[in-house]
């Protein structure tokens, strides 16, 4: 199992750079950051862009990993999204995952809305999923595409010289339901989950379980109408959105790790601690779980 963290896009870069040289001096596998034009509690603060912020701290870090957690269509285009990632893996050294999502009926859903004008349905958001996901995957392997779809066109699109990393840059899909498990077994190399969003405030741990085990199960379904085996694929679980709370005390980390590491996740993401939000946590207990917290598992 991975260790990883995800730092939210809040800081100016004279700070934001020692959290990210901070995470990869603590071993972090990878850091990631979300990827939305504002974010709830966070909107009348400081945000930046994911990925110029990326790109800034592919700049101060050497190995570790960086990636997206979670980019969506709700206001990205695949083609301009293809050239930004082709160059950010570039300037990384091939260190880019892409996570990526449907996307949410947020801040992002409304922000490019003219007057009046409703954000997507959900069905909306999966229809454009799929169609964004495999233009997406083209626009990475290949030199030239041209494709017109319902939602979207590209026009002897060309993304030379490709991904450092080939075929492409790898994907990890943020899905639960049939047709984004669908497309996560298709061309994911890993699938990102948060759990079940219903039992955060209301469920207990072992809810939480049951919802993702039920998750895990679907993957595996949609594995087999795809025509692939998923039960080597990376599993990524991004914390902070469960009934669980690991960050409260180490030892509660340790058991929050070796309940789903048995449940086959090979990467576990926790939030840079953020003070006075949903994301505090004490940076000690914190950076302890960071340099100790996976040797207990054995």
């Amino acid at each position: 199992m991975r260790l990883s963290t995800v730092i939210l896009p809040i800081h100016r870069w004279a700070e934001g750079q020692k959290i990210w040289r901070r995470a990869e001096d603590l071993g972090f596998h990878a850091a990631y950051t979300y990827d939305h034009l504002a974010w709830r509690s966070f909107r009348d603060g400081p945000w930046f862009g994911a990925i110029p912020t990326l790109t800034a701290a592919a700049s101060v870090t050497r190995s570790m990993r960086l990636g997206t957690l979670v980019t969506s269509p709700n206001f990205r285009h695949p083609v301009t999204l293809a050239k930004d990632l082709i160059t950010l893996d570039d300037v990384s050294g091939g260190r880019i995952t892409l996570g990526i999502g449907a996307g949410g009926n947020g801040f992002d859903a409304t922000t490019l809305r003219r007057a009046g004008e409703e954000p997507w349905t959900p069905r909306e958001r999966a229809d454009h999923f799929e169609e964004f996901v495999p233009l997406l995957d083209r626009l990475l392997r290949e030199p030239t595409v041209t494709y017109e779809g319902q939602f979207y066109a590209a026009n002897e699109a060309r993304n030379i010289p490709g991904c450092v990393q080939r075929p492409r840059l790898p994907f990890a899909v943020a899905a639960t339901g049939p047709r984004g498990l669908k497309l996560a077994a298709q061309y994911g190399q890993a699938w990102v989950t948060t759990g079940d969003p219903k039992l955060y405030e209301a469920g207990t741990p072992e809810q939480s379980v049951a919802a993702i085990r039920s998750q895990i199960s679907r993957l595996g379904v949609a594995g087999e109408a795809v025509g692939r085996d998923v039960s080597g694929m990376d599993r990524i679980l991004l914390t902070g959105f469960t009934p669980d709370r690991p960050l409260q005390s180490f030892d509660a980390f340790v058991d929050f790790a070796g309940t789903h590491y048995e449940l086959g996740f090979t990467e576990i993401v926790l939030h840079w601690p953020i003070p006075d939000s949903d994301f505090a946590a004490d940076m000690k207990v914190f950076e302890r779980i960071a340099t100790e917290g996976l040797a207990q598992l054995g």
